[in-house]
């Protein structure tokens, strides 16, 4: 199927044509040494310019920036400009927000601007979308998306997976929670293109019946620092996972060992009936699952936004976008 082209009309605004005229017309007529003052100078053939069409008068091609021939003159002396713009088949991604609360700026959403780099760079149109209790208007926004990245944040409720908190949990933020999982099932049901990340990881093993661990430390799941308590740069790269060769991930990216940045204290516990653990760290923590059901639902712990120019992440979000491609 060809490229396809939105075409809007302009009409430029009427007025004098400024390139008919003579060229002496800017002298006074006192000045003239031709003709009698207060006559109007007779037209000269040799100063006549031919009539040239003003670059604002001429259509657009926005995409690429060029002037494009044939625009057509009504009568009365308009013109109309067609601005013509490619209309390239991106596939569109959501990325849910957090909520950032009021401080000395006002209450406002948000995310990092490292998953909207990673997603345009693969060839992505990512949208942000905002916690929404309203399902009717969340439906509005989902049905227009061709994938969902499901990012990292603030720790998923224990409510979602039929515990009570414990001492060493940190913020939550229910309506994301709510938000969230409710695109997750949407997702897994309508088996549109999901990648989860950190947290999303979290919260789609939790939207599909999984639980986790609230605090590896204080749980006792392991001794080693997941977390960026010791104040590590996000880029840091920490610990290895090892992948299952026989995963969709570790296919996509042509590895089965991985060194990864690690930027996280909870980690999925129990997984999902309908998900499998493809990658774990040397310490026995789940640091990927994947549906085998489904076109593209894979979830890492690690933060591969942050570490973009190495090949391998690359060939994840290149793999995310070719699977949520809009077919046609």
């Amino acid at each position: 199927m060809g490229d396809a082209f939105l075409v809007r009309a302009r009409r430029a605004s009427q007025g004098v044509n400024h390139y008919w005229h003579d060229a002496r017309r800017h002298v006074p007529d006192r000045e003239r040494a031709d003709h009698p003052a207060g006559q109007r100078p007779a037209f000269h053939a040799k100063h006549a310019r031919r009539p040239e069409r003003h670059a604002r008068d001429q259509p657009v091609d926005e995409a690429g920036d060029q002037r494009i021939p044939g625009g057509r003159t009504r009568a009365g002396g308009s013109a109309e400009g067609l601005h013509v713009y490619k209309l390239t088949s991106y596939p569109v991604i959501g990325l849910p927000t957090l909520a950032i609360p009021p401080g000395p700026k006002p209450a406002r959403f948000g995310i990092n601007q490292s998953y909207v780099r990673a997603l345009t760079a693969a060839g992505c149109a990512p949208v942000l979308i905002p916690p929404i209790d309203e399902q009717d208007r969340l439906r509005s926004i989902y049905e227009r998306l061709d994938g969902i990245v499901f990012p990292g944040g603030a720790d998923v409720a224990p409510e979602a997976y039929g515990e009570q908190a414990i001492q060493n949990l940190n913020i939550i933020e229910p309506e994301r929670d709510r938000t969230e999982l409710t695109l997750a099932r949407w997702a897994f049901d309508d088996d549109l293109p999901t990648l989860g990340i950190c947290r999303g990881q979290q919260l789609l093993n939790v939207a599909l019946g999984g639980s986790l661990y609230q605090d590896l430390h204080h749980q006792g799941a392991t001794t080693v620092e997941h977390s960026d308590a010791d104040g590590r740069a996000r880029t840091a790269l920490i610990h290895r996972v090892r992948l299952d060769p026989d995963s969709r991930l570790a296919q996509l990216i042509d590895e089965t060992s991985i060194d990864v940045n690690s930027l996280h204290h909870q980690a999925v516990k129990s997984v999902a009936p309908r998900l499998r653990v493809t990658g774990k760290s040397d310490d026995g923590i789940i640091e990927a699952i994947e549906s085998p059901e489904r076109r593209f639902w894979i979830a890492v712990q690690w933060h591969p936004e942050e570490i973009d120019d190495l090949a391998w992440v690359q060939r994840l979000f290149q793999g995310f976008a070719r699977a949520a491609q809009p077919s046609g």
